[in-house]
């Protein structure tokens, strides 16, 4: 049996997979949160490692208890995986507080990784507002200022901006002008709220342009963790190394896909998982 030279094992140390860092809530039933974010990047190619934020009660029905984390074990996973894991990238999601938000940015601000996609989770599929104001205004203030990228979908936008919930494309293009105040260094307002268009459209806004990336709408009612899924799928292209507009595209196929997919689970009797796997890694990187 041929046995690898050095050199050959120094060839794959420089093409090790690249580590992305998921910062969010735990979601019991599996289709959304910390769970999503880990199938997310370990089906696009990445190496997924977590902070736990909180930690939830739910399933395919909705959410039913959510409990945090103490701040001082948060910082403490932050510093275990960021001294010893070489992070590329990191996607955050669910903060559930003020005291939670300022300990993530100040972890982000000491160790600074390449690229940061904040998924801004404060309203619920009811439309009701999960972040207490000063936590909304801490995640404005602190966090959203250190992003490469936010994801808000368009009630989370409207949260943010203070303006109403866009129910048209047009009215999505208001919002652009307010989400470039909030000093994020790209946006991408996802519409998939729009449920009257036949597709679904999401606008990357950047410092001097507005890009639409559109996909077919998918009818299924399994789309808990959609948000998720985008944000951490956008993080594992960064820390591939596409650049923002080739990562925002690679994900949005590879959501579409997982949507397509997502009736062949059947898991749950409320609102289904997508299906991470519907393919191997060379069918989707």
């Amino acid at each position: 049996m041929a046995t690898s030279t050095p050199q050959h094992r120094q060839d794959t140390r420089q093409h090790s997979i690249p580590v992305v860092l998921t910062i969010a809530g735990s979601d019991s039933g599996g289709g959304a949160g910390i769970q999503a974010d880990i199938k997310t990047l370990s089906a696009t190619g990445s190496f997924a490692c977590s902070v736990i934020a909180a930690i939830t009660s739910q399933n395919t029905q909705g959410v039913f208890a959510i409990f945090p984390i103490p701040v001082d074990h948060i910082a403490s996973q932050l510093d275990a995986v960021f001294l010893d894991l070489n992070i590329v990238a990191v996607k955050i999601g669910m903060l559930a507080d003020a005291d939670i938000i300022d300990v993530v940015a100040e972890k982000i601000r000491q160790y600074q990784p390449k690229h940061v996609v904040l998924d801004p989770v404060m309203v619920s599929t009811s439309g009701h507002l999960l972040l207490a104001q000063t936590a909304l205004n801490t995640l404005k203030e602190r966090l959203i200022p250190l992003a490469d990228i936010i994801t808000p979908n368009l009630p989370e936008g409207a949260a943010l901006t203070g303006q109403p919930i866009p129910q048209t494309e047009e009215q999505m293009n208001d919002m652009v002008a307010h989400l470039r105040t909030l000093g994020a260094k790209a946006i991408l307002l996802k519409g998939g709220h729009l449920d009257a268009d036949e597709n679904c459209n999401d606008l990357l806004i950047l410092p001097q342009s507005v890009q639409r990336f559109t996909a077919k709408r998918v009818l299924t009612s399994n789309t808990h963790g959609t948000g998720c899924t985008l944000s951490s799928a956008i993080a594992s292209y960064l820390a591939q190394g596409n650049d923002l507009r080739q990562a925002v595209m690679l994900s949005k196929q590879y959501l579409s896909q997982a949507i397509a997919h997502a009736d062949e689970l059947q898991v749950g009797q409320g609102h289904g998982p997508v299906h991470h796997f519907f393919a191997g890694h060379d069918d989707v990187r």
